[in-house]
């Protein structure tokens, strides 16, 4: 089998290709991906010289590109995405050229190149904000970031061209990920890394969001039984392990790590925050899915990872990509933080 990763330099990429190849012998894999911000080569340098991976660097939205990343693929797993709420409320142009274009573009070569399955990787975000219950996949889509907006637009487009179209797209939604090679300017792993630095974590306003945690080991492990048993037209919830609110979380890790309580900064939330994300995994579930890693088992080792691999986050946030970035969203909050 020849499998398209796009976007496999990134969090959920890269640990979704290394699970691949390590569980399939006679896979092939090509990865396109542009390089950008948040898509670091580091990431599988661990498969360097492995003849079954090829990277391709390149724009998702490029036609020319993606006809010749795809050509000779059997399937397509789309992971190539925007994804941080803050950087879309800063600037919403980057996320609908490459979520919502990028999609479109794939979607058109995928026709032409008659891929037999094409796994579209999306978010619980699109769902917006549950105040109860659980959301299911035939629910409304009620985005309320850019980034959320996005993502609903594109899963819309891939849905019409499996109505339309009759194109094998099956579409998957995630809840918040974490783990290893995770961009530090996410929660846990900004939490992490700043606190090793002796630094204050911003918790947005009261801290009571909350967000279902999906270790991203048991995100590519779905995303396999979804690409492998996954019936096309169709949408999968993928869920987390645990369910908690943001106070909760930083406690969590603020006791595994030994952190004094002085390093956590209330700061003024962020504009549209969505206040609870669930998700109702049954359809999932119906094909075979569990967790295969428990939620404080999953945490233990994310902390040991981001402890251990000093020498992969700190080039990233010593960058001044990252610096610049760091001081326009959280500089000013830090420095009005809510008391």
């Amino acid at each position: 089998m020849r499998l398209l990763v796009t976007g496999g330099l990134g969090f959920i990429g890269s640990n979704f290709i290394r699970h691949m190849l390590s569980k399939r012998r006679g896979l092939r894999v090509v990865n396109l991906d542009a390089r950008t911000y948040a898509g670091n080569p580091a990431n599988l340098a661990d498969l360097a010289g492995d003849p079954r991976y090829r990277w391709i660097r390149g724009d998702i939205a490029d036609p020319r590109t993606v006809e010749r990343a795809m050509a000779g693929c059997d399937a397509v797993v789309h992971c190539a995405a925007e994804t941080h709420v803050d950087r879309s409320i800063l600037d919403a142009s980057v996320f609908l050229r490459t979520n919502v274009i990028g999609t479109q573009v794939l979607l058109d070569a995928a026709l032409r190149q008659r891929v037999s399955r094409f796994v579209h990787v999306s978010t619980d975000e699109v769902y917006g904000s549950v105040p109860r219950g659980r959301s299911r996949e035939e629910d409304r889509l009620k985005p309320n970031s850019p980034y959320a907006a996005s993502k609903a637009a594109s899963d819309l487009v891939a849905r019409s061209y499996a109505v339309t179209h009759g194109a094998p797209v099956i579409v998957t939604r995630a809840s918040n990920n974490f783990g290893p090679y995770q961009y530090p300017e996410k929660a846990l792993p900004l939490m992490i890394t700043n606190w090793l630095d002796g630094l204050p974590f911003p918790l947005y306003g009261d801290g009571l969001q909350v967000r279902d945690w999906l270790y991203v080991v048991d995100h590519a492990r779905a995303l396999e039984l979804v690409l492998e048993k996954g019936k096309p037209g169709e949408i999968y919830n993928v869920g987390g392990s645990h369910g908690c609110d943001n106070l909760e979380l930083v406690e969590r890790v603020r006791g595994l790590m030994g952190i004094p309580k002085d390093l956590v900064r209330r700061v003024a939330d962020r504009p549209g925050h969505d206040r609870r994300y669930a998700l109702d995994c049954s359809k999932l579930r119906a094909l075979g899915f569990r967790h295969a890693y428990a939620f404080s088992e999953a945490l233990e080792k994310t902390v040991s990872w981001y402890r251990a691999r000093q020498q992969w986050w700190r080039p990233l946030k010593k960058g001044g990509g990252y610096q610049a970035y760091y001081r326009k969203q959280y500089s000013p909050r830090l420095k009005a933080e809510v008391r």
